[in-house]
């Protein structure tokens, strides 16, 4: 695996509140080690250790930028859905910031039919056919394309499963990671002090309760995502 520098440094984290932890009694034991000290009845992660993982997921997914591989990015709750939209956006990738259905991957065939279904409603209401139906029919096929835009607008462009998955707060969305290990998906996931550690394939332990915290992390891993497709680009 290629390594670079990614300009990782440690007090920027702190301005992010990455080091910022739950309350000690709000903790999953086998983060232990990532944990340097307890403040006020909150746990605070070791940014050290947050800077060694946060740099090696950098890596992981340059070189597979650069090889031209997919990613998809998860987060669902409020505080991360726009952070989630606009890094996936910016470096290209696939996302899901409302809810995740259940069995999105693992039952892939569902999902590839919804997503015609929508590609085909999406076409339909671009060449003004939807407006040509009775009302009653029109209305019903609209209220399929918004809820099919809400929670598959993100991968409307993706055909098959993706080759990482990049997971906004574990505990919160452990039924896509669950099946990413069902399907042997590489994950990285960004953990908080509730979380297991040892679930994805990388996991970063930063704050996943804050805005700040969340957005400098897929940051760095867009920016090493946007450098890898670069060098795609120029050495196909």
């Amino acid at each position: 695996m290629t390594r670079r520098y990614w300009n990782i440094n440690l007090e920027e984290m702190m301005e992010a509140g990455v080091h910022f932890g739950h309350g000690t009694r709000k903790w999953n034991p086998r983060m232990a080690p990532y944990i340097s000290a307890k403040r006020k009845g909150i746990h605070i992660t070791n940014l050290t250790r947050t800077a060694r993982f946060l740099s090696e997921a950098c890596d992981l997914v340059f070189d597979a930028a650069s090889r031209g591989k997919q990613f998809l990015i998860v987060g669902t709750k409020n505080k991360a859905a726009d952070s989630v939209a606009r890094a996936a956006i910016r470096a290209r990738c696939h996302y899901v910031n409302k809810k995740w259905l259940g069995g999105m991957l693992t039952n892939w065939s569902t999902t590839e039919t919804r997503l015609h279904k929508f590609r085909d409603l999406r076409m339909e209401q671009k060449m003004g056919r939807l407006n040509r139906l009775p009302k009653r029919d029109a209305a019903m096929l609209k209220r399929q394309l918004s809820h099919l835009q809400t929670y598959l607008g993100g991968i409307k462009y993706m055909t098959g499963l993706p080759d990482i998955v990049i997971i906004v707060d574990q505990h919160e969305e452990y039924t896509a990671l669950r099946e990413c290990i069902t399907l042997g998906i590489p994950t990285i996931c960004l953990i908080d002090t509730n979380c297991d550690p040892d679930l994805g394939d990388i996991s970063v332990p930063a704050n996943d309760d804050a805005i700040a915290s969340i957005r400098l992390i897929l940051n760095k891993l867009v920016f090493a995502i946007c450098e890898g497709r670069s060098s795609y680009i120029i050495n196909p």
